[in-house]
């Protein structure tokens, strides 16, 4: 699914946001919603799982990665042929 927001110029300029920097944002808060894996919200965010974790640290949100959360991301690595 793809879903496309459509931000007023205004409110996006006033905003000051990148269009990289607002889906970190959305990253990070469905992570912290428990809505997304680890792995998909560092993929949302268009960054390093490892580079996500440690933009969580700076925001001393704790990452909750429990089996559920392996066993998606296992599944979402060999989705995308990655070894």
């Amino acid at each position: 699914m793809k879903i496309t927001i459509d931000i007023p110029g205004d409110i996006a300029h006033s905003a000051e946001l990148t269009q990289a920097e607002l889906l970190r944002e959305i990253a990070v808060l469905l992570f912290q919603w428990e809505r997304v894996t680890l792995g998909r919200a560092a993929q949302i965010a268009g960054m390093h799982q490892f580079e996500f974790q440690k933009l969580l640290a700076s925001r001393k949100i704790p990452v909750h990665y429990g089996l559920d959360d392996y066993q998606a991301d296992i599944a979402s690595l060999r989705q995308h042929d990655w070894r």
